[in-house]
């Protein structure tokens, strides 16, 4: 008797392959969307070429760069997971997801891969923008890595606090106040303006935000004479832990 010849043999993929084909579908979706471009790069090449040019008087371009580096990871981590995952939820993809061979944490892990996959992306394009501006980098090895830890621990806060938002409030709301809070965190969360020119008792109380953490780190790593901040890896520690809690019990599928 012949044994029976059942080639190619189809079989479920594994779940590495399984997340990393949506984490190169969700990035895929970001980078078609205008407005998630626009806040994720546009936006922050626009405010290095032109503080460059005509904010040379207040602020170097040492600092510039590391301030503008902060602002991209800033807007994808936070900005547009906001809108999109709120999007995603409204029109009941992340139901649909959640219930596929993906499961719920695969699902998670290929959105982190995917913001993980464009924050290096806007890294790259903004410093090397930076270098044909006449950026030269020379950090300290303790600098890298004070750097790399916050950079982590600010993309956990900054990916969690999206998600809260993005699962309690309606689409519309969500995508109105991520717009805002970006904004307002641009301006007064020390993420553009160094603690260092805030009023004594205010840069006390913004140096206790994430996005003033992740700011100074990169302003640290960008600009050799920045003062060293050891705080800064304390507090993104601290939100990184509370907003993932946070996020764990308040995100909601549907």
């Amino acid at each position: 008797m012949s044994a029976l010849d059942l080639s190619p043999a189809p079989a479920p993929v594994g779940r590495p392959r399984a997340v990393w084909a949506h984490a190169r579908t969700e990035a895929g979706l970001l980078l078609r969307n205008g407005e998630q471009l626009l806040l994720a790069l546009i936006i922050p090449l626009g405010v290095l070429v032109l503080g460059r040019f005509l904010g040379g008087q207040f602020i170097g371009l040492d600092q510039l760069t590391g301030s503008v580096l902060a602002m991209g990871v800033w807007s994808t981590g936070f900005t547009a997971t906001a809108i999109s995952t709120g999007f995603e939820r409204r029109y009941g993809v992340l139901e649909r997801f959640a219930a596929t061979p993906l499961t719920p944490t695969g699902l998670v892990l290929g959105k982190a891969a995917a913001v993980t996959m464009i924050t290096l992306g806007q890294l790259i394009i903004l410093g090397l923008a930076a270098v044909v501006l006449g950026w030269r980098p020379a950090p300290s090895a303790a600098d890298v890595g004070s750097w790399l830890v916050t950079l982590v621990l600010s993309m956990i806060s900054f990916v969690s606090l999206a998600l809260v938002m993005a699962g309690r409030l309606r689409a519309e709301l969500t995508l109105a106040l991520a717009n805002v809070v970006h904004l307002v965190v641009v301006v007064c969360g020390g993420l553009v303006v160094p603690l260092a020119a805030h009023p004594a008792r205010l840069g006390t109380v913004v140096g206790l935000l994430p996005t003033a953490a992740l700011g100074e780190s990169f302003r640290a790593l960008a600009d050799p004479a920045a003062p060293a901040t050891p705080l800064a890896m304390l507090v993104a520690a601290a939100w990184a832990l509370v907003t993932f809690v946070l996020a764990r019990k308040a995100f909601r599928w549907i």
